[in-house]
């Protein structure tokens, strides 16, 4: 009976001698740590895992109608932030952000009712609830009519607004829009032309064979007001998109701006809340052709012809579209090697190059589909938008209160993007003993923390708050908006292992600070 005793006692030994030693390795493949004079530098490993972030990814399409309004599901929306199947696709996404298609049909000639604003209101309260963000567009019309005319699949009237039911309809957003700031992610013009794609219109221009096939100035003007109007609808800490590059090159710098002088945004203008600073694109048609469906092509103006400006317009936005929101849809597959993944294709290449933020899983995924067969949707899925990978952090293992705590990050961003929306970024000294919270602001800008590596050499002011003790250390990227801010849906996860705390939100730096 004793010597069972002691097997059983040398068997629980050893399971626990074993299962620290798993432990220990599994801490010594999330962080190395060196100390040379008191400084220590803690270097950290990468993630291969795919998670969901706020504001970017694959987003999920839903649209309604005015006429017959169906409410956003919050029990929908929540899970779509886990991991499932893309509409019509044989891949899976995490989402964080959905497009809203709002199309005002029985509004085209009248305001919009209290009804409908307030189902509006609505969306956006479900969509807080639910831990997402939406992407809105508000059309008309997405109806499609052939005839005998020139283009035949696609005739006039299409069924879209005149310029002053837009401009009343703006004003009245305004109130939704600013209400809902904290869960929009960013805005999509709209407003124009079947799909709001401002293309086949009634009231602004049709540059299409169907129409005068270019635009003219005073198409170009009163464009120019609609957005106009939906920059002072939006918050100002928000950006809106537009279909065309020229779009934003015009209304910058005038109806007469030709492609070769509009000149892209500079670093020094981006988040400045300068207007040109918050136009970004959606690409409607991304890899559909040589020129993505006319995307890059100049739509003329009354002295000059409709032409190509292909590389002129690529250029261009490759360029802005560093410091301002990108996303879109892909709609056609016959771009094909060209749209499918490298080395065949270029995909990833153009991702890059663009800056895409986020993307639809829902269309067309005859061209989406192809990424999930070749190979490189998991790499699309966890490099659209932002992903950052933090390197190394060097910090002081030993401080007085009261005193300044010098801080080094290191962070890699392997994604295509930088994140779009300003969101603070902070240090949260937690008292290992008590589990008093200290959190410090860090001077940086999230934004700029461009596809690269970027070095944070920043410092933290302590005070009497800070009492003796020993502080575990992690860093927290929320949400601005107090709303939301303490919501861990809307906080910013690294992609290192053994660092995230689902719970809180916080990442675990994995280190430890002691305070005298």
């Amino acid at each position: 009976m004793f010597l069972e005793r002691k097997k059983i006692v040398q068997v629980l030994l050893l399971i626990v001698v074993t299962a620290t030693f798993w432990a220990a390795c599994k801490k010594s493949k999330d962080t190395t740590t060196t100390i040379t004079d008191g400084n220590a530098t803690v270097t950290y490993t990468e993630s291969v895992e795919d998670f969901a972030n706020p504001e970017r990814g694959f987003f999920r399409f839903t649209e309604v109608r005015a006429s017959a309004y169906v409410p956003l599901v919050q029990s929908q929306l929540q899970l779509w932030r886990g991991l499932t199947t893309a509409n019509s696709g044989n891949y899976q996404v995490y989402s964080t952000l959905v497009y809203r298609n709002f199309i005002m049909d029985v509004f085209k000639n009248a305001p919009l009712s209290a009804a409908f604003l307030q189902a509006v209101k609505n969306d956006f309260d479900i969509a807080r609830a639910a831990g997402v963000k939406l992407i809105p567009r508000f059309v008309y019309t997405n109806t499609v009519t052939a005839g005998s005319c020139p283009e035949q699949w696609i005739c006039a009237p299409y069924g879209d607004a005149p310029k002053s039911i837009v401009l009343q309809h703006l004003a009245q957003l305004k109130p939704i829009l600013t209400d809902a700031a904290d869960v929009i992610a960013v805005v999509q013009m709209g407003f124009i032309g079947v799909w709001g794609e401002n293309y086949y219109t009634d009231h602004f221009g049709d540059a299409s064979q169907n129409g005068q096939g270019k635009l003219l100035d005073n198409n170009w003007l009163d464009r120019n007001a609609v957005i106009a109007a939906l920059l002072d609808a939006v918050p100002k800490d928000r950006m809106i998109q537009v279909r065309l590059p020229q779009m934003k090159q015009r209304f910058v710098y005038g109806v007469n701006a030709t492609v070769n002088n509009a000149l892209a945004i500079t670093e020094s203008e981006a988040f400045s809340g300068l207007d040109k600073a918050r136009i970004g694109f959606h690409n409607d048609c991304f890899l559909a052709g040589t020129d993505d469906y006319g995307t890059y092509e100049d739509m003329g103006n009354s002295s000059t012809p409709r032409q190509s400006a292909n590389t002129v317009l690529r250029n261009f936005t490759k360029a802005d579209s560093k410091y301002v929101a990108v996303g879109g849809e892909t709609c056609d597959d016959t771009y094909s090697p060209q749209n499918d993944c490298e080395p065949a294709g270029m995909a990833e290449t153009e991702m890059a190059a663009y800056h895409y933020s986020f993307l639809n899983c829902a269309y067309n995924n005859a061209v989406n589909n192809d990424w999930q067969t070749n190979g490189c949707m998991l790499n699309i899925r966890k490099k659209l938008g932002y992903r950052f990978v933090l390197k190394e952090m060097g910090y002081p293992k030993e401080i007085k209160s009261g005193s300044s705590l010098p801080l080094s990050l290191t962070v890699n961003n392997i994604g295509y993007a930088s994140p779009f929306n300003e969101r603070p970024v902070k240090l949260i000294l937690k008292n290992s003993g008590t589990g008093q919270e200290i959190i410090y602001a860090l001077n940086t800008d999230i934004r700029k923390w461009f596809s690269g590596t970027t070095k944070i050499e920043t410092s933290v002011t302590t005070d009497a708050s800070l009492t003796a003790g020993v502080y575990d250390m992690y860093l927290f990227m929320p949400d601005k908006y107090a709303s939301i801010a303490a919501k861990p849906e809307y906080a910013i996860q690294l992609a290192n292992t053994g660092v995230w705390d689902a719970a809180t939100g916080y990442n675990k730096l994995l280190a430890k600070l002691k305070v005298n």
